[in-house]
């Protein structure tokens, strides 16, 4: 068996559930075995859990900010889905905004959405355009149920691993191994990687038109990634090998997507120059 033909058949299987759900926000059918009903309660005890062993700031006038932008950030969706039909859409989501006393430069939501802001990334946001652009990206991953959908992605490429184990299993040990690490390389590198980029790019559609719907003019997002690149440095590692669009990649895509989201904020009265 040639090693493209190994690689080609453990990494087809991760295309086989592309139909599986379609998601409203892109139109897009994606790859996902996990319904909400599995994954919301797994999702909500680990929030917890990290809520206990964790500082959460309260009261403060950036913990209220964080809540006051989340909360616009949830009602801009809520409008966008009734508009479209799906207002059952966010049925099971329980939204929560907590700020954590972290200098990390970070910001997550978990599935259901509960959502988490560092202190750390403040300085970056700057003001609230400048976090709505973090949050919204961020409660862009929860609705586009991005968590499953890479759930679903690592269990199928277990399963091409089983696969290439079987093709191979009347090889030497040697042999196996082998191509075993060419099937990690190519699944990781061709399939995976690629699919967490596209992951995130969605999330920045989603998440501009969300904080414009919000009242946020998404050419502040612009901004804030440029302080982000700017706090990186040009540390990251090439685009090819990151879970994440280049800084250069992810500022162009956003760019060409300001006026998309103006024009969707513009249905619902919100109006920028």
């Amino acid at each position: 068996m040639s090693k493209k033909r190994i690689l080609l058949s453990g990494i087809a299987l991760v295309g086989l559930a592309f139909a599986c759900s379609t998601n409203p926000f892109t139109g897009k059918s994606t790859l996902n075995f996990v319904s909400n009903d599995q994954l919301f309660p797994s999702a909500f005890q680990q929030y917890d859990q990290f809520l206990k062993e964790n500082k959460v700031i309260t009261g403060t006038p950036d913990a209220n900010r964080v809540s006051n932008v989340g909360m616009k950030i949830k009602a801009a969706a809520e409008k966008w889905l009734a508009a479209n039909g799906q207002a059952g859409y966010l049925n099971g989501y329980q939204w929560e905004y907590k700020l954590v006393d972290d200098k990390a430069v970070n910001a997550w939501c978990m599935p259901g959405g509960k959502i988490v802001v560092y202190t750390g990334i403040l300085p970056i946001t700057k003001d609230d355009a400048g976090l709505a652009t973090v949050m919204g990206h961020e409660v862009s991953h929860a609705l586009a149920n991005h968590g499953a959908q890479r759930m679903s992605a690592s269990q199928l490429q277990a399963l091409g691993a089983v696969g290439v184990a079987v093709a191979t299993g009347g090889q030497s040990a040697e042999k196996q191994q082998m191509w075993q690490q060419y099937y990690g390389i190519g699944s990781n590198v061709g399939v995976m990687l690629p699919f967490s980029r596209s992951h995130e790019s969605e999330a920045d559609m989603i998440g501009l038109t969300l904080m414009a719907i919000a009242g946020y003019n998404p050419d502040q997002a612009v901004l804030f990634w440029e302080r982000m690149s700017s706090k990186s440095g040009g540390q990251a590692p090439p685009e090819m090998l990151s879970t994440h669009p280049s800084d250069a990649t992810r500022i162009a895509n956003i760019k060409s997507l300001i006026p998309q989201a103006k024009a969707e904020a513009k249905k619902f009265g919100v109006v920028f120059k």
